[in-house]
């Protein structure tokens, strides 16, 4: 019985000293760099099992003892923590860097930049480049796309804060786009609680269109406030708002970049020309500062203003004023 008990006893140590020779050597080997000599992409896929990813790595040459590797990270209750996305490598890195960096979720970000200025024609021109993301809007355009987003039916134009949208690989189009429309929503609201008194909107939607107008204006940060001002005394005044990018939208894809007069006589819900108020909609993605400058415009009883050349405007309050400035500036 006690030579029974003496074996039990040192296989018992055998294999204690073997589990522990085993531990000491995957933890050493977790800390040697892996097989790469230049930044890699690796991805872990959602759903995806620990043992296979570590599979798909040694198959790439990248992890030396991928089973290894799984049986130690299941050991110390591990493997079902690690997150799926997208990781980058670095010569140097190890195992347990990388196990670290899937605990953490330290995934790779990209970028896409909706600019202000831009109309949602081009800004789903630009998602619908970005191979990083995955692509569900289809064919939407401006007329579909807020149904394609599970939003209310409508026109679609100005509804997205221009910004940079970070996200990381198997993000969609549409969820860049919702975070668009949501921080819109957001700054839309709030300036529009603080709005200056005795503006001629009725809504935040109102303000919106005023606000894509003077984006199209100017590019000129000191101007916007003033050209906000003409807008909201004319409108005050029932006077037409007589703003050439408003015309332009209208054209539509038939604008060929030189507007005629013949242009400014050819009736659309856009033709601020032939229509007295606001378009129907923005005519473009408004920048925060064109919206604060819709709701709080600059004083003065301005009511026309004109290109320099230089970017900047020149303002006028009577008609004769006007079209000198015009002679001036854009006759010349």
């Amino acid at each position: 019985m006690k030579s029974l008990i003496k074996n039990a006893f040192a296989i018992c140590l055998v294999l204690i000293f073997l589990s522990a020779a085993t531990i000491g050597y995957v933890r050493h080997w977790s800390s040697q760099p892996l097989g790469i000599v230049e930044k890699t992409r690796v991805e872990l896929a959602s759903g995806q099992p620990f043992s296979a990813f570590a599979g798909k790595l040694a198959a790439a040459g990248i992890v030396e003892h991928p089973r290894l590797w799984s049986w130690d990270a299941r050991l110390r209750g591990l493997a079902t923590r690690v997150q799926a996305g997208e990781y980058s490598l670095a010569p140097g890195d190890t195992p347990d860097d990388l196990l670290q960096a899937l605990l953490s979720g330290d995934v790779i970000f990209y970028e896409v930049q909706l600019i202000e200025g831009w109309t949602v024609t081009e800004v789903l021109g630009i998602l619908a480049a970005d191979t990083r993301l995955e692509h569900e809007l289809g064919g939407a355009d401006e007329q579909t796309l807020l149904g394609a987003l599970g939003l209310p039916q409508g026109h679609a134009e100005g509804l997205f804060f221009p910004d940079t949208y970070r996200y990381e690989r198997g993000t969609s189009d549409a969820d860049v786009l919702m975070r668009a429309y949501d921080k819109m929503q957001s700054e839309l609201s709030s300036h529009w609680r603080d709005r200056d008194v005795g503006l001629p909107y009725d809504t935040p939607y109102q303000a919106l269109i005023a606000a894509s107008l003077v984006e199209k204006e100017t590019g000129r940060e000191a101007d916007r406030p003033q050209i906000a001002q003409v807008f909201a005394t004319r409108l005050q005044k029932g006077m037409r708002l007589q703003t050439d990018p408003s015309v332009i939208y209208g054209l539509g894809a038939g604008f060929d970049g030189n507007l005629t007069r013949r242009h400014l006589r050819t009736d659309t819900p856009y033709n601020t020309y032939t229509r007295r108020g606001l378009p129907p909609t923005p005519i473009a993605l408004p920048s925060l500062r064109s919206i604060q400058a819709a709701l709080h415009p600059a004083g003065g009883d301005y009511l026309y203003f004109v290109s320099r050349g230089d970017g900047t405007s020149q303002f006028s309050t009577s008609l004769a004023e006007h079209e000198a400035a015009v002679r001036k500036y854009q006759l010349r």
